[in-house]
């Protein structure tokens, strides 16, 4: 009898098309993005300065910051690319592929001098293993759990072991030991704290490293997932394994979606809802504001009064206030000149939210909200998403996707050429023949950004 993991590893060994990595050369791209204004954040140079006294010169590339060893590549590398809360996403096993897979992908490849073909493989295989272990939880481990944190080291260890080219063997011993090891807690929702940060290295780092453990014959766990003190028996009793091996009939990175926004996903339906209203009177006209969503956005995102630009990322009503006032919500939007704004808290005390049975039935399949604004003679208006913007029913287009990145990247203070050069060089990598002109682009030192 077959592990669930054992089973795993020959699903993961399908053939890659030229459109998947094309696939995946867009959410490298993504992730680019927000790396690149990441770095430039408070967090990003509390990483950033880890660097003065773990990293060693080596091969790896590390924004904003000189190439150093493959694992103080990681510990920036991975803790950037979700600081501004718009990292790709995957709905049904709620969790981020991109701030694991890709910088654990990176490091490797150019610690082994992969080609970029291998190295767009191996993102298509990481996140793979990662969302089909995600999907699988059930919702009782997310109450307590960072699906990100859980099962991004399944995620980095598959993308490692390809590149290394483990055998299946070598690739189950990876995969066991990275569950073994796994974890991300979520009270960290609670402090004012930087452990998401942290559960994104940590998930990288493992994953790669348990993968470079098994190419040494370092073996692990085959029944890791179901065993009796396995995964599931010990984070959720209300896991259905058999998603693990669901039929899809294309890698599970297609199923993913992209941010359009800076703020939480829970939170983009709604915003999207806000987008449609047609408002043709006063804001000081409205009397009552009602958000009506599914419930994990309740669970993370009711804050009437955000105290940080963190928090404020993660408020559905600042999202409605910034929406109503401003219309598409900026950068900026959430900012602490923002979220204390009088006028905008006004706002964020009209805003009700409550949970829709209909949006709750369809969650996590669907992220769906609807927004109601009643005014003061007694009329009202009201606007509803199914399908958050970015989601693969309601995409962004290949030009938005790029829009997106150049925006960020401006933001960050990179030069329009550079980034112009970086931007093509990422969407060229299907058909390239090395990783070192498309790193060369890289902001890789402070002088970098204007």
């Amino acid at each position: 009898m077959f592990s669930l993991t054992q089973q795993l590893v020959v699903l993961l060994r399908r053939p890659i098309s030229p459109a998947d990595r094309q696939r995946a050369a867009q959410h490298l791209l993504d992730w680019l993005g927000c790396s690149v204004l990441g770095v430039r954040s408070n967090a990003g140079e509390k990483f950033l300065s880890l660097l003065q006294s773990l990293a060693t010169d080596g091969p790896c590339t590390v924004l904003a910051h000189d190439a150093v060893d493959w694992q103080s590549a990681l510990w920036v590398n991975a803790a950037i690319g979700n600081i501004e809360e718009m990292d790709d996403v995957h709905r049904t096993s709620v969790l981020h592929p991109g701030p694991v897979v890709i910088p654990a992908a990176i490091a490797a490849a150019q610690r082994l001098a992969a080609s970029p073909q291998q190295l767009l493989d191996s993102i298509v295989i990481g996140y793979e293993a990662m969302i089909r272990i995600g999907q699988s939880l059930g919702p009782d481990h997310y109450r307590f759990y960072h699906n990100t944190a859980t099962c991004g080291s399944f995620g980095s260890a598959a993308a490692v072991a390809s590149l290394l080219g483990l055998t299946d063997e070598q690739f189950v011993w990876a995969l066991g030991n990275a569950g073994s090891r796994t974890g991300g807690l979520w009270q960290m929702r609670h402090e004012v704290v930087d452990s998401k940060q942290f559960h994104t290295v940590d998930a990288a780092l493992t994953g790669s490293l348990v993968a470079y453990a098994a190419e040494s014959g370092v073996r692990g766990p085959a029944a890791i997932l179901e065993g009796p003190q396995g995964l599931f028996a010990a984070t959720s009793p209300e896991a259905v394994g058999e998603r693990v091996l669901a039929p899809e009939a294309d890698w599970l990175m297609w199923q993913c979606s992209f941010k359009p926004w800076p703020a939480c996903r829970h939170v983009h339906a709604t915003i999207d809802a806000c987008q449609r209203l047609v408002v043709r009177r006063p804001l000081s006209d409205i009397q009552r504001i009602e958000v009506r969503t599914y419930r994990d956005a309740l669970v993370f995102c009711d804050r009437s009064q955000p105290q940080n630009t963190l928090q404020a990322k993660f408020s559905l009503q600042h999202a409605v206030a910034v929406c109503l006032l401003h219309g598409a919500p900026q950068l900026s939007h959430f900012n602490e000149g923002c979220f204390q704004d009088p006028i905008i808290d006004r706002l964020r005390g009209q805003v009700q939210v409550t949970e829709c049975e209909a949006f709750q039935r369809a969650y996590p399949n669907h992220f769906g909200a609807s927004v109601t604004l009643t005014f003061a003679d007694g009329s009202s208006t009201s606007e509803e998403v199914s399908d958050a913007w970015g989601d693969p029913e309601n995409p962004l287009s290949g030009e938005e996707l790029t829009d997106k990145a150049n925006t960020l990247m401006r933001a960050a203070g990179v030069p329009e050429a550079q980034r112009q050069q970086l931007i093509n060089a990422t969407l060229a990598l299907p058909d390239a023949n090395s990783l070192d002109p498309w790193l060369q682009q890289w902001p890789t030192s402070t002088g970098a950004f204007e």
